[in-house]
C-alpha cells in the first residue's frame, strides 16, 4: 500500500485522508478526559520561530467538517476553521521556540521544547497524543503520551492541533513581514524559496534568520566565494563567517515582543 505521506498529497487522484477519534476513544473511555493531540510548524523554513499548539477537545465530541492536516488545506479553509476549533476546543495551548532557542538548542530540541511549552499553557491534561516518532524523555517532561506517525493525518486531535499551530505562524511571519518586507515572508512564511533567496542575497540577512543553518550559510558563502573566486577562497569563507556574525544591536527583543504578542491571543480557555 502506498504510504500515508504520498497518498494525502495525492491531490485528485483520491480524497483527502479524513482524522478519525480511534485514539482518542480508549483514553476517553478509560477515564482520561484531557487528551492533548500535539503539533509544530515551522521546521524546515530557514527563518522565523518554530510553533507548536496543544488542543484538547471535549469527551465524545463531533469532528468539525474539513478539519484535517493543515498541510492539506488552504490558507483560508485554515483561517475559517481555526477560530471553530478554538470555541469548541476545552482547552488550546500554543507554545514556540524562537531563532535564539533553535540556534542554542537545534531544531530537534527546539521543536520538543515548543511543544513542551505549548502543552504547560493547557491548565493540565491525562494523556498527549503527538504527530511523528517517540521522543526522547518526553515522558518525564509531559507525562503519559502516544507518539503517532502521521497523527496530523490520521488523529483529529493533532489535525487540529496542526492547523492552530499553522495560522499562528502565519499570522508571525506576516507580522514580521511587514517590518521586512523585502522577503516575502507573508507568501513563503520563511521557506527558502527562489524569492528568499535572492532577497538574502540583495539585502542580507536579518535577526529572525537561522544563520547557523547549513542552506544559509552555503547561500552567503556561495556569493562570497564566487566574488572572491580562485585563489582568494579562504579570505572568500573568512567574509561569508563575518556576514553570519550576528549584527551590532540586532532586535532580538523586538522578536521576542512579537513572539508574547501572538502568543497572548491563545491563552488556554
Amino acid at each position: 500500500m502506498q504510504p500515508i505521506a504520498d497518498r494525502r498529497y495525492a491531490g485528485d487522484l483520491m480524497a483527502p485522508i479524513v482524522p478519525t477519534l480511534r485514539f482518542e476513544r480508549p483514553l476517553w473511555q478509560a477515564g482520561q478526559a484531557r487528551v492533548a493531540g500535539v503539533d509544530e510548524v515551522g521546521v524546515a523554513p530557514t527563518s522565523g520561530a518554530v510553533v507548536a499548539a496543544a488542543v484538547i477537545m471535549p469527551v465524545n465530541c463531533r469532528r468539525i467538517p474539513g478539519v484535517r492536516d493543515s498541510k492539506t488545506l488552504s490558507a483560508a479553509q485554515r483561517e475559517r476553521l481555526a477560530p471553530i476549533i478554538r470555541r469548541r476546543a476545552v482547552a488550546v495551548g500554543v507554545g514556540a521556540a524562537s531563532v535564539a532557542d533553535i540556534e542554542r538548542l537545534n531544531i530537534y530540541h527546539a521543536t520538543h521544547l515548543a511543544m513542551r511549552r505549548a502543552i504547560a499553557r493547557l491548565g493540565g491534561h491525562d494523556h498527549v497524543l503527538v504527530d511523528g516518532l517517540r521522543i526522547a524523555e518526553f515522558e518525564e517532561q509531559v507525562g503519559p503520551y502516544t507518539a503517532i506517525v502521521d497523527g496530523d493525518a490520521l488523529v483529529y486531535s493533532i489535525a487540529c492541533a496542526s492547523v492552530v499551530a499553522k495560522t499562528v505562524r502565519d499570522r508571525m511571519m506576516a507580522r514580521l513581514a511587514a517590518r521586512y518586507p523585502q522577503y516575502g515572508w507573508e507568501r513563503n512564511a520563511g521557506y527558502a524559496t527562489l524569492e528568499h533567496r535572492e532577497a538574502i542575497r540583495a539585502h542580507g540577512l536579518t535577526p529572525h534568520h537561522r544563520r547557523s543553518w547549513l542552506a544559509i550559510q552555503a547561500l552567503v558563502a556561495g556569493d562570497q566565494l564566487a566574488l572572491f573566486g580562485g585563489a582568494d577562497a579562504e579570505a572568500g569563507a573568512d567574509a561569508a563567517a563575518a556576514t553570519l556574525e550576528d549584527p551590532a544591536g540586532a532586535d532580538l527583543a523586538d522578536a521576542a515582543l512579537e513572539l508574547d504578542l501572538e502568543l497572548g491571543e491563545a491563552q488556554p480557555r
